[in-house]
């Protein structure tokens, strides 16, 4: 990568998320010398990249900062030259989503953004999106980054890496950051003074931590989130808060993700999913209302900064990630981050070249993942199943 001025495309640049994303590159000003922001959509995204961009241009011109801001349908004009490049889209939008839930629950099997059956159908929307972008990138930006956040994130992840050859992939989700957060309001102790180790897949990970002493402190965290006299938290807006089952965390050693409740408590999970589909508020439904009052929040031009609301959207922290992420690669940070990466041997119950999820620190090369070793025979069966 060229030292100097970076070009920053936006795949799915009509996204509500992507104020978080401008807000984590205005915070990082000092470490990122950027010179373009290019936000592309699809021709039925044209309003809301509308809406999205100008609030973006005004909450860069807030900042004090002389950064271009262009909206365009045209990925070539976006990708050319690009230094880094991160994907937000949703193909078929959320009325697709929709139906991603909506189609396997009225034949009372889980349907849901990332798991189950409404999971494989975007995957088969999206996983051709990703290698048609990729097609473009590798004749307008052969040296760019890809900083993947469109879900299925791991699937689409390994598309983007194993079949469409791009190795400068990187696949983030926000989920890891709500844990690491929780983790260290539960012990007291600042996030910083922490070392985290996740692995597994996307939204099927389990992590351990260890304090400065080297003390582990996962059973007592198990005690503290899960154990009997705690009432649970769940930090995800996204799923049911369905209690996990305490003696089976403490047996297992290591703390789930919040995701696992769609397998460890799978007949509650789905039960509460059917309820909702027959209400007609499944997540989905539920996200498009929101992000039909963000929207209109957007459109006020006196808005100049990330509103609350945003963090009810469900995707909190996605975007700052992404920001930290392109930081970490542009100045060898070594930043601490859970990423989908290729496997390479970090966790020997998985196939060397799939991509898992897992800790380490993101250097100007991309991700050096730390190793985990072998899952215990609970873990490694589910997680081999599932992958």
């Amino acid at each position: 990568m060229t030292r100097g001025a970076l070009k920053i495309a936006t795949i799915g640049g009509g996204s509500s998320y992507t104020p978080e994303l401008i807000e984590g590159y205005i915070k990082r000003k000092d470490e990122l010398p950027i010179k373009e922001i290019w936000l592309v959509d699809i021709e039925a995204g044209k309003e809301k990249l509308e809406i999205v961009g100008a609030m973006a241009k005004r909450m860069i011109k807030a900042a004090g900062l002389d950064w271009e801001v262009h909206l365009t349908l045209d990925r070539e004009a976006a990708l050319k030259g690009a230094d880094f490049v991160s994907t937000q889209f949703r193909v078929g939008l959320l009325d697709a989503r929709i139906k991603d839930e909506r189609i396997p629950l009225s034949h009372g099997v889980l349907g849901q953004e990332t798991n189950g059956a409404g999971g494989m159908f975007k995957a088969f929307r999206t996983i051709p999106v990703i290698l048609a972008i990729i097609d473009d990138m590798k004749r307008l930006c052969p040296d760019a980054w890809l900083v993947n956040f469109t879900n299925p994130a791991g699937m689409v992840t390994e598309a983007a890496i194993k079949h469409g050859g791009w190795k400068k992939t990187v696949g983030l989700c926000n989920v890891p950051i709500g844990h690491r957060k929780q983790a260290a309001e539960m012990l007291g102790i600042p996030e910083e003074d922490l070392f985290f180790k996740f692995a597994g897949i996307n939204h099927f990970h389990w992590h351990r931590v260890w304090d400065k002493e080297g003390q582990e402190r996962t059973q007592e965290l198990i005690d503290l989130i899960y154990g009997p006299k705690q009432e649970q938290e769940n930090h995800l807006k996204n799923i049911f808060d369905a209690p996990f089952h305490y003696e089976q965390l403490k047996d297992l050693g290591m703390l789930p993700c919040g995701y696992h409740r769609y397998y460890y408590i799978e007949d509650e999970m789905l039960k509460h999913s059917i309820e909702e589909y027959e209400r007609g508020e499944t997540r989905a439904q539920v996200v498009k209302e929101t992000e039909g009052r963000l929207f209109e929040l957007y459109k006020d031009p006196k808005l100049d900064y990330k509103p609350k609301e945003l963090e009810e959207r469900g995707g909190t922290h996605y975007s700052d990630a992404a920001c930290e992420m392109i930081a970490s690669i542009y100045n060898d940070k070594r930043t601490d981050m859970v990423v989908s990466t290729e496997n390479n041997g970090t966790i020997t119950d998985l196939p060397y070249d799939c991509v898992v999820e897992v800790s380490g620190p993101v250097t100007a090369h991309g991700h050096e993942p730390y190793n985990w070793g072998a899952f215990p025979p609970a873990a490694r069966g589910i997680i081999q199943n599932m992958k």
